[in-house]
């Protein structure tokens, strides 16, 4: 059994639809299509149940998951450990703003336990660029928050935050126990400047058109409302200054953190980082 015909397997089996684990593989499905049917005549049995309602595995598709998944890993550690023998081993990740979140700390503890020889390259980037250097080819992968154009690009969620209106603490709205956008749209918004990517942009000012102070960090966001009363949004849990507060906002989707790397990237690290990544934002 083939490492590469193993991988499309996996990819089916998460997927259970075969155009989803294509498109996740980056191919056409007729060729993947033919890998799975060659599989089954390599195993010897059916491996999927295929019918008008999905696809399921079968009992031994699912054996076969199992054991492939661990060799799969186990081929990407092999791969790790002979680079970082060679000294050719690092992976470069981007972190957007305020990095405090608890679950940074968890992904780097767990990741230089599995890969204590691996060279990890920190570039902390503002608000201006969600993909943290990613198109530009200053780093392998991002650790971010959507949404954003994710043109050429892999985007793995990891989880999902509520929103909140930044405010001063004495403003008179901080003291609904909730508020929509629209409660807001005679405020100014701190904005971005221009050439930020419009998705962005709209997602952090409610959807609407804003005008207001142009920030690049986080911290200026909060001095933006502290000393000029703009509003803004910024995820729930976020603890705020001192001097302003946060009101849950409703009809505004959550804030997504992710995962996001270079379509197609086969790099190993990427796939152990996100994998790691996943398990320390579940936790």
């Amino acid at each position: 059994m083939e490492l590469r015909t193993l991988r499309y397997f996996v990819a089916v089996a998460e997927e259970l639809h075969f155009g989803r684990a294509a498109a996740r593989l980056h191919m056409s499905q007729p060729p993947l299509s033919r890998a799975i049917k060659r599989l089954e005549t390599e195993a010897g049995a059916a491996l999927f149940e295929r019918s008008s309602a999905g696809v399921t595995l079968t009992p031994v598709g699912a054996v076969l998951l199992d054991e492939a998944r661990a060799l799969l890993d186990q081929a990407d550690r092999v791969r790790v450990r002979v680079a970082a023998a060679a000294g050719t081993a690092a992976i470069s990740v981007g972190v957007l703003g305020d990095s405090t979140d608890p679950a940074v700390t968890r992904l780097a503890v767990t990741y230089h336990r599995r890969h204590p020889r691996i060279e990890v390259r920190i570039r902390e980037t503002d608000l201006t660029d969600p993909t943290c250097g990613l198109r530009a080819g200053l780093v392998d992968i991002a650790l971010t928050r959507g949404p954003f154009d994710e043109t050429g690009l892999t985007v793995h969620e990891l989880r999902a935050d509520p929103v909140g209106a930044l405010l001063r603490a004495d403003d008179p709205l901080a003291r609904h126990d909730h508020l929509k956008p629209a409660d807001l749209a005679d405020r100014h918004w701190f904005t971005f400047p221009e050439g930020t990517d419009p998705i962005w942009q709209s997602y952090w000012n409610g959807g609407e058109p804003r005008e207001g102070q142009v920030v690049r960090s986080v911290q200026e966001c909060r001095q933006a409302v502290l000393w000029n009363g703009t509003v803004g949004m910024t995820p729930l849990a976020h603890q705020p200054a001192p001097g302003l507060t946060v009101v849950p906002l409703i009809d505004m989707p959550p804030s997504r953190v992710v995962a996001a790397w270079k379509e197609g990237d086969t790099n190993p690290l990427i796939r152990s980082f996100v994998q790691i990544a996943i398990a320390a934002y579940r936790d």
